[in-house]
């Protein structure tokens, strides 16, 4: 079709996020025995787990964009039916909103695919970047824009994040940590791969690269900010770690503005890894409090320690490593963008502020993991329906903890596969 070929490859990248993409499908399926036992419908359930896995795992392993494109709207199909089927109060109301938002960006996404092929008579995605370079600038400026505000939506970045909130809140806990954890990140890894690795060095305009890569860091501090807030604020335990993701990802934005620096392209690719397995987990952690407690509203919480003490452990790690704390996984990609951060400060004095931002932005990350687990397993109970996780769910949260923690002790082998692929 279109002279293109179906053509799958793996770097450091890519193997890195399709290998924390499996441990946490396999992570979420194990934790959906227990969780969505009382559910009616659950081999569809399974079956449309497994199709969710080809779309996201063939995101990162393909090289064709035609192929690309197809694998990035097969994510779509089953994770809306999951949400509107498996869902909580108003599930279809969310997994429409989902299905709109992140529809509308894959026509951007889509148009910009048709250009790069009117273009250069080709869809791979390597040859293409060779290819560019002999398109008109003007053209190469619109297919940038194009693909990266379609890739934006799924990343979830304000103001396109709006989706996420609701879906996240309606949809299962085991749907959520892929949410959080695989899918959003899938934007991110767009962007890189397409708009940063194929169109970008095309482009000849110094100043159109400057401006492009400073537009990523603003976008990058607001969606940081803005989710730190609104995390800080929210009750629905659901909705304070969704928000955190929208603050994450403003994270890995910034992280890509400076994708010319080793530590920040190193930094970005890392932090999508250790944010997936973080965040994978805490969504986990709350799913198991809330079919413990049978309650949402963290105010209506706390005291949970003593009755789900596993479960308290393993808050506490996935919480103090997305709030950045030393020896866990989140701290070391930190470091690495924060490094990158510092150096562009030094070439060009516009990152000086971004940098300094996004340092404040790690002090709010820590208020909200402070006051999530204040909530939720510390001070007065609110609540006396609680015990202990069931096994299998447990089961699951154990091995991602102790990947959070491997992240955080031993993060060799990970930055040793990103570092091999010689980005830009």
């Amino acid at each position: 079709m279109l002279g293109s070929t179906f053509s799958l490859f793996v770097d450091g990248v890519s193997l890195s996020l399709a290998m924390v993409t499996l441990v946490l499908v396999i992570c979420a399926a194990i934790f959906s025995i227990d969780y969505m036992q009382d559910k009616k419908g659950l081999p569809q359930y399974y079956a449309l787990l497994s199709l969710l896995t080809v779309g996201l795992v063939g995101v990162f392993i393909t090289s064709c964009l035609l192929t690309f494109y197809l694998f990035w709207e097969l994510m779509l199909v089953p994770t809306y039916f999951i949400v509107g089927a498996w869902g909580y109060r108003n599930p279809f109301r969310a997994a429409l909103k989902f299905f709109i938002f992140t529809h509308t960006g894959a026509v951007f996404v889509l148009l910009g695919i048709g250009a790069i092929y009117a273009s250069t008579g080709t869809l791979d995605m390597f040859e293409a970047r060779r290819l560019l370079a002999t398109a008109s600038p003007g053209l190469l400026n619109w297919i940038l824009a194009a693909v990266t505000l379609g890739f934006a939506v799924k990343m979830a970045i304000v103001p396109v994040h709006v989706w996420l909130p609701d879906t996240h809140s309606e949809a299962p806990a085991p749907m959520s940590a892929l949410l959080s954890g695989v899918i959003i990140e899938a934007g991110a890894y767009a962007i890189l791969r397409v708009s940063l690795g194929t169109i970008f060095p095309a482009l000849t305009d110094v100043v159109v690269t400057h401006e492009f890569l400073k537009i990523l860091a603003i976008f990058g501090v607001v969606s940081a900010f803005y989710g730190a807030f609104a995390a800080l604020g929210g009750t629905d335990i659901k909705r304070v770690v969704a928000y955190s993701s929208v603050s994450h990802m403003g994270y890995v934005l910034y992280g890509l503005s400076l994708f010319s620096f080793p530590e920040g392209f190193i930094g970005a690719v890392l932090h999508l890894v250790n944010h997936a397995a973080s965040k994978g987990l805490l969504f986990l952690n709350a799913g198991s409090v809330m079919k413990e407690t049978g309650e949402r509203n963290i105010d209506k919480m706390g005291g949970l320690a003593a009755k789900m003490p596993l479960t308290a452990v393993s808050s506490t790690i996935s919480a103090l490593s997305i709030a950045g704390t030393p020896g866990f996984a989140c701290f070391v990609s930190e470091f690495l963008m924060f490094s990158a951060g510092f150096k562009a400060s030094q070439v060009d004095s516009f990152y000086v502020a971004p940098t300094v931002l996004m340092l404040i932005a790690t002090v709010l990350s820590l208020g909200y993991a402070l006051r999530f687990l204040w909530k939720v397993f510390l001070g007065h109970s609110h609540t006396q329906r609680a015990r202990g996780a069931h096994r299998f769910m447990m089961a699951s949260m154990v091995i991602l903890t102790i990947l959070v923690v491997l992240l955080g002790l031993w993060p060799a082998p990970f930055i040793e596969l990103i570092s091999s692929v010689g980005f830009p």
